[in-house]
Parts: C-alpha cells; sequence; structure tokens
C-alpha cells in the first residue's frame, strides 16, 4: 500500500490520496467510516504534500492574498466605471438634459428603458462567450465599446441620438456583471466568494458616490468648447472608460487554468483547492448544450431570478432617480446641493454591502441575510411613502439604500454557490442577472409623480417585500428541506451505477453536495 496523505475538505469531508497513484484514493466521513467512491472528488497532484499543516495553510493564505490583490481592485474599478455610465443620466438630468432635449417625463423615461432591453435580452449569453474569448479579451473590447456609447451621449442634439446610444451603452454593458461574478466563482471557494462578489458590488455603491461628487464638480464646464455641463459629464467619463478599457488588455487575468500571472504549482494549488470545495469551474470544459438545459430545468434558477428582481428592479429606481427624489424634498435644494446630499446614502450602503459578504462568508446564512436587510429597505420606502417631512424621507433614502444594495451582491453569492459546472453556473448567473436586469425597464416607468413619487416608492416596496423577503425565505426553507434529505441518504440512488467521472458530472446534484443556506 503506498503512503496517503489525509486531507480535509471544505465540506467536513477525509480524503485519503494515494502519494504515488493518483487512481488510488478513498474517502472518509467524519465518523471514519469509508464512503465507498459515493461523491468522489478527483483531485489533481498536490505540490505542498511534503509540507506540515501550519506550513500549507501559510502557503494558502499568501495565495488567497496574492489572488484577491490580482483580481479584486481592477475589476472594482471596472464595475465602478460601469454603473456610473449607466446611472449618470439622472444627474444630467437635473443638471439640465430635459430642458435642452425637450424631453418629457415618458421621453426621458424611455431612454432609461431602451437601456434594460438591450442589456438584458444579451446578458444570458455573455458568460459563454466569456468563457470562450477569455476574460482577458472580452472584458476590455466591451469597455471600449460602452465608453465609446457614453462618449457619444455627450454629443447628441435630440431624443432619438440620446435613445440610440443608451441602446448600444446596454449591449456593451450586458457582459461584465455577470461575467465578473461568474469569473470570481471559478477562483474563490464558496466560503470565500461572497465577501469577494461584495466589495466587487461596492463599487456600484460608491459610483452613486462618486457620481454625484463628480457631476457637481464637472457641471461647472458648463458652456466650455460649446458643450453644456450634462454634455461634459458623458464625454469625461466616457474618455475614462476607453482609456481604462485600453489598459485592461494587460491588467484583467484569465481562468485559473490559463492564467499567466501564476506559475504552474500556483495554478495546481488553485484548482486544487476549489475540487476539495466541490468545484470544478477552474477547469477547461467543452459547451454542451445539455448544460444550458440543465440550468432551465433547475428550480432553484427561476426562484433565484424572482429573488434577484426583488432587488435589482429597487437598485435601479433608487439609483436612477435619487437625485430627482432629493430636489423634491422641498428644501429648495440647488442643483449641486442635490447632487453632493445623494453621496451619504451610497457610502453607507457601500459599507453595510461589505459587512453582510463578510458575515455571510462566515456563517453560511445567505438566506437569512437577505431576509433581515430586505426589512430595511421596506421600512426606507415606508418612510418616503408615508412622510412629508424632507429630514424623515431623507432617512428614508439611507433605509432604502442600505436595504437594497447588501441583497444584490449576495443573491449573486447564494446562486453562485448552488450551482456547479462551469457553463451551467455561467448560463443560470446571466438568466437571473440579465432576468433582474430586465426589471430596470419597470424601474424607468414608475417615477413620474413629483414631487412625492407615491406610486413609483410603492411599486419598489412591493417588490422588496413579496419577491425580495418573501422569495428567499422560500428558498431557504427549500433548500435546507433538500439538505436534509441529502443528509438521509435520501438522494444517494442517482449515483448507482455512475462511474467516478459521472458522480463529477452530477455537479450540484450530486447526493454530497450540500447547499448554502
Amino acid at each position: 500500500m503506498a503512503p496517503t496523505t489525509k486531507l480535509v475538505s471544505s465540506d467536513g469531508k477525509l480524503y485519503f490520496e494515494d502519494a504515488y497513484n493518483m487512481s488510488d484514493k478513498e474517502t472518509f466521513s467524519n465518523d471514519g467510516h469509508r464512503s465507498h467512491d459515493e461523491g468522489l472528488v478527483t483531485l489533481p497532484p498536490d505540490p505542498d504534500a511534503h509540507l506540515s499543516n501550519a506550513e500549507r495553510a501559510e502557503i494558502d493564505r499568501k495565495l488567497l492574498r496574492r489572488l484577491d490583490f490580482k483580481l479584486i481592485p481592477w475589476l472594482c474599478l471596472l464595475y465602478l466605471l460601469a454603473f456610473l455610465d449607466r446611472t449618470n443620466i439622472g444627474n444630467a438630468k437635473i443638471a439640465g438634459l430635459s430642458q435642452e432635449l425637450h424631453l418629457t417625463t415618458p421621453s426621458y423615461n424611455s431612454t432609461l428603458t431602451i437601456f434594460f432591453v438591450s442589456y438584458a435580452v444579451f446578458e444570458p449569453i455573455t458568460n459563454i462567450l466569456l468563457k470562450r474569448m477569455r476574460p482577458s479579451v472580452f472584458i476590455p473590447i466591451i469597455m471600449v465599446f460602452w465608453g465609446a456609447s457614453m462618449l457619444g451621449m455627450g454629443f447628441v442634439y435630440n431624443w432619438s441620438g440620446l435613445m440610440a446610444a443608451r441602446w448600444f451603452l446596454g449591449l456593451a454593458e450586458a457582459g461584465l456583471f455577470p461575467g465578473v461574478n461568474y469569473y470570481l466563482s471559478c477562483w474563490y471557494k464558496r466560503s470565500e466568494f461572497g465577501i469577494r462578489a461584495a466589495i466587487f458590488f461596492s463599487a456600484a455603491a460608491l459610483s452613486g458616490s462618486f457620481g454625484g461628487l463628480l457631476a457637481a464638480a464637472i457641471e461647472m464646464m458648463d458652456g466650455i468648447g460649446g458643450r453644456p455641463g450634462w454634455a461634459w459629464i458623458f464625454i469625461l467619463e466616457g474618455l475614462l472608460t476607453i482609456a481604462i478599457g485600453v489598459v485592461s488588455f494587460w491588467m484583467v487575468h484569465d481562468f485559473p487554468d490559463e492564467a499567466t500571472f501564476l506559475s504552474e504549482v500556483d495554478r495546481a494549488r488553485v484548482i486544487r483547492r476549489l475540487k476539495m470545495d466541490q468545484q470544478s469551474s477552474a477547469e477547461h470544459e467543452e459547451f454542451k448544450i445539455s448544460y444550458f438545459w440543465a440550468a432551465v430545468k433547475d428550480w432553484k434558477t427561476w426562484l433565484g431570478m424572482a429573488i434577484y428582481m426583488g432587488c435589482d428592479m429597487p437598485l435601479y429606481a433608487f439609483s436612477l432617480f435619487l437625485p430627482t427624489i432629493i430636489a423634491g424634498m422641498g428644501w429648495n435644494t440647488s442643483v449641486i446641493r442635490a447632487q453632493l446630499m445623494s453621496v451619504p446614502p451610497y457610502a453607507a450602503a457601500a459599507l453595510l454591502t461589505v459587512v453582510i459578504g463578510y458575515i455571510a462568508d462566515r456563517t453560511r446564512s445567505r438566506g437569512l441575510c437577505n431576509i433581515i436587510v430586505s426589512l430595511l429597505g421596506v421600512a426606507g420606502f415606508a418612510m418616503l411613502l408615508g412622510s412629508q417631512v424632507a429630514a424623515v424621507q431623507y432617512v428614508g433614502t439611507f433605509l432604502g439604500a442600505l436595504g437594497i444594495y447588501p441583497c444584490i451582491a449576495n443573491t449573486i453569492s447564494w446562486m453562485a454557490n448552488n450551482v456547479e459546472g462551469v457553463y451551467k453556473r455561467g448560463v443560470v448567473l446571466g438568466f437571473v442577472i440579465g432576468w433582474g436586469n430586465l426589471t430596470g425597464i419597470i424601474s424607468s416607468n414608475i417615477y413620474f409623480s413629483a414631487p412625492r413619487f407615491l406610486e413609483g416608492h410603492g411599486v419598489v416596496m412591493a417588490f422588496m417585500a413579496i419577491f425580495l423577503f418573501g422569495g428567499s425565505c422560500l428558498m431557504t426553507f427549500l433548500l435546507r428541506q433538500e439538505n436534509s434529505k441529502r443528509r438521509r441518504g435520501e438522494r444517494d440512488h442517482w449515483v448507482e451505477g455512475k462511474t467516478e467521472k459521472e458522480i463529477e458530472m452530477l455537479g450540484d446534484r450530486r447526493p454530497d453536495f450540500l447547499y448554502t443556506v
């Protein structure tokens, strides 16, 4: 019998791996009983088999820090720009866009709607393109295209031109958010992904703060070059996006099995730690139509879509109309002051997003986090609905932001945690995020009765209460029920007569795969 190395996976199982013959493996449950190949995970060779547990842990910590440093900061910058570019039209509106282009309320709302049509239609297929073209090529290309669309918005002279530019902006941006979330889920273990997704998405909240400050400063360029202040908001931010997009050809890295900044040994370490976390997404896999149908037939896909639209529709309603809401609170604020007053709610939301990401990773209770945080948002919009006092309404915007932003990142992490397989996960995230963003069409057409916006606040509160809160409660209950059945062995017949490879290909339908609740 060849010597073996004992490994402990993130799900608590013990793996005994033959140091000389990689095909000779046995798995053991926590009580030490042999599991006879069921749920067996094929592990790549361990480059650190000769090291002590303390030395291995230190190598793992250094590897994780290196991944964070290489991947997260730049991706956060990209999403900050993306969210800034899609929502700065709200800042431009109160800076004179509507008056100069003679936009009525319905025509302005149409310019918001058209973005979400192209954005949502193309989003489900973008993860497949990301996988086939490689992140280091796909992401920079779409950045340059959406930067060009944003630049073009600064030179439009009528409503038709603005509509065309917004259509192409949505088309180009469609690949970033689902793509990056899918991409990160292929690098980090399930217990590590949530905080990284939260930090990434906190860039959206920071873009709200940054957007208000930037718009207040750029408006002072009114008249320079014969262009109004609102046009300069689009022009400068578009040029910045194009520049960052070009640099991204060197700053965005590929998937773990192809990433050039890692050595062969480190690539093996990354793939190995994901395998032990019941993931195969780090490795190359050819696309098959069966992965698409597996995603469509999975009940989690459809319930996840409902939950996500419960926070995504409010997200866009909030981010697109917050400057207008604040301007109508009766404080007689100047345009610049209204821009600046939109900064603090976003800053608070960014902080809570990261905190919830950390808590959800540590407790693995993503559903409970969604349930509790969503109640903050419901309370916030209830305050906006029920009070005419400006101070109370402003506090309501804080609670609204706190109830929306953390749930976006947490829901995406929840779905990514519970879907296994390279392409299946990509398709599921594409459907969930694409459907959520399609509800931006609703967000764009519910705020029209200034200054109270009763219809808008009411619809947002209903979405959060029914889909986000209610859907999270239902998902949590159903996942707990399924985990209980798997622990009792009621799903073991799914692997009877299957080979090791066939069992691994079951992904999250493996009987030993326990869902994150």
